[in-house]
């Protein structure tokens, strides 16, 4: 049995978490079994990974391997399993953050990202990306209505607007597998495009 792999992407603020709970009740409706996880966490290190890099300054390559490590943990706890069992799993990021944040954001060097990719997850990849695409403004707007920023929320605007175009970059060069949604539209709009986009994947 061979599972679906879908990975949500997106600036913070971008939407990705408005639309997750619908496409889990999307999946369930149609009688898979479905598995939610986020990077970096779903894991009990995973999660502890994830507090220490929301919080405290590091240097870049610290960064980026302890991002590595958790996703390590989640490939092989989590999402090899899953997939395995033939069920769904809809993960809240994966390597294409790191490529937009620690590469775009950071100018962290895009091969050595690509080098622990392949290490880590080389035979494990997603089936379907959404990337949650917003103008800055938008995404800035979302995030200050919400809740105290983490260390990455907190990045300039020229940070972010190398992300965004980085994930845009990314988008272009991997089409098979990317769909933009346009995230400036009402909640409903963009649940009839994927809608659309998901019975077309799945048949």
């Amino acid at each position: 049995m061979t599972g679906f792999f879908l990975t949500l992407e997106g600036v913070d603020g971008a939407g990705k978490s408005s639309h997750t709970e619908w496409l889990v009740d999307f999946f369930k409706q149609k009688n898979y079994k479905v598995v939610l996880t986020r990077e970096p966490g779903g894991t009990v290190l995973g999660e502890k990974l994830r507090e220490l890099l929301l919080s405290q300054q590091m240097t870049q390559t610290s960064e980026v391997l302890l991002m590595f490590a958790a996703r390590e943990e989640s490939v092989n706890q989590v999402i090899k399993p899953a997939l395995n069992e033939g069920k769904v799993i809809i993960s809240d990021r994966f390597t294409d953050s790191t490529l937009a944040y620690q590469g775009g954001g950071r100018h962290y060097p895009i091969e050595r990202i690509q080098q622990l990719a392949e290490w880590v997850h080389g035979d494990t990849q997603p089936n379907l990306t959404l990337l949650f695409d917003v103008p800055l403004e938008v995404a800035k707007q979302r995030m200050s209505n919400t809740r105290v920023l983490d260390r990455f929320e907190k990045e300039s605007e020229l940070f972010f607007t190398n992300v965004r175009q980085m994930y845009l970059r990314l988008a272009e060069q991997y089409p098979q597998r990317f769909v933009v949604v346009d995230s400036t539209q009402s909640i409903e709009k963009i649940k009839l495009f994927l809608t659309s986009i998901l019975e077309e994947r799945l048949a």
